[in-house]
């Protein structure tokens, strides 16, 4: 992007709608990205941007080709950002200049939207066979961007690379579950519960070779086996903390919001429909929360 006051206006305005964007639909993770260094953030906002324009595709849309043919279009566009082509929108403006900026991976960014359109390709009602499946997809639409933020950093460490893999996987379980009241479709099918995880708990009916998972009093024990499964992903993270860079733990942080959503649903007994999970901040006081951030962000610690 060129150096010309006009430029640096756009560039800015660009950047300006990626805070404005994470701030209005992932106030949680808004909040961990203000304890990032400050030539950290513009990429890290852009990456949670980005996940905010793939992850409300489906669901701004009536009509779902609409939606994947929004992915499609998000999917083209990392191609001519990459290929340093101009895409008219701020997301994608600012996605050029941060990859202008910083060695970031082009694998990463199409791995998310990937994951995307391919759970937006599945039939209505269909579900994931096993708790991996569902794994995978965490992994790719949020591990991802911490992936891609501890590349814009320069921050070059496995250990925090596998810490960051773990803390995705658990926030993408978690987030799937609390958002399952609004993917319950009208014939009252639950998607995102593993198919292995139903059949244990006695939810899982299959019809013409297809399995569906039915909404009944013992929904609570399947969200719980899932949770218990983000719990295990977020020990796993702990446990390499002390290996991990100091560096990197800002960029770990969102640990922070994956932990404060998993004790809500325990406090809720796994009741996804539990109005307490929308309150607040994963159903915490907006100021518990910042003082839990702010204590966590001081001690080095996610």
């Amino acid at each position: 992007m060129s150096g010309t006051p006009a430029a640096s206006s756009s560039l800015q305005a660009a950047l300006s709608y990626c805070v404005r964007q994470v701030r209005a639909y992932d106030y949680h993770h808004y909040l961990c990205l203000l304890h990032l260094p400050p030539d950290m953030r513009k990429a890290a906002f852009t990456f949670r941007a980005f996940n905010v324009e793939t992850a409300k595709a489906m669901d701004v849309v009536s009509d779902p080709r609409t939606g994947l043919m929004r992915l499609l279009w998000w999917k083209d566009a990392v191609d001519k950002v990459f290929a340093n082509k101009l895409v008219e929108h701020p997301v994608a403006q600012a996605l050029s200049s941060v990859i202008a900026d910083h060695k970031v991976s082009k694998h990463w960014l199409k791995r998310s939207v990937e994951a995307r359109i391919n759970d937006a390709n599945r039939d209505e009602g269909t579900i994931p066979e096993t708790s991996a499946e569902l794994e995978r997809y965490a992994e790719d639409t949020q591990s991802t961007i911490l992936y891609m933020t501890l590349q814009a950093g320069g921050i070059q460490s496995t250990v925090a690379d596998h810490a960051a893999s773990h803390i995705g996987k658990a926030s993408g379980l978690l987030l799937l579950l609390k958002a399952l009241p609004h993917h319950v479709n009208k014939q009252g099918t639950v998607p995102y519960i593993p198919a292995s995880v139903a059949e244990e708990c006695g939810l899982l009916t299959r019809k013409g070779g297809r399995s569906e998972v039915r909404m009944d009093e013992r929904l609570p024990d399947a969200v719980f086996k899932v949770a218990s499964v983000a719990e295990a992903h977020l020990h796993k993270a702990r446990e390499l903390a002390s290996s991990v860079p100091k560096d990197a733990i800002p960029v770990l942080l969102p640990a922070l919001p994956a932990q404060v959503l998993l004790d809500t649903l325990r406090r809720c007994e796994f009741n996804v429909f539990d109005s307490r999970l929308s309150r607040g901040v994963h159903g915490v006081s907006p100021l518990w929360y910042q003082l839990k951030l702010n204590w966590n962000a001081w001690r080095s610690k996610y």
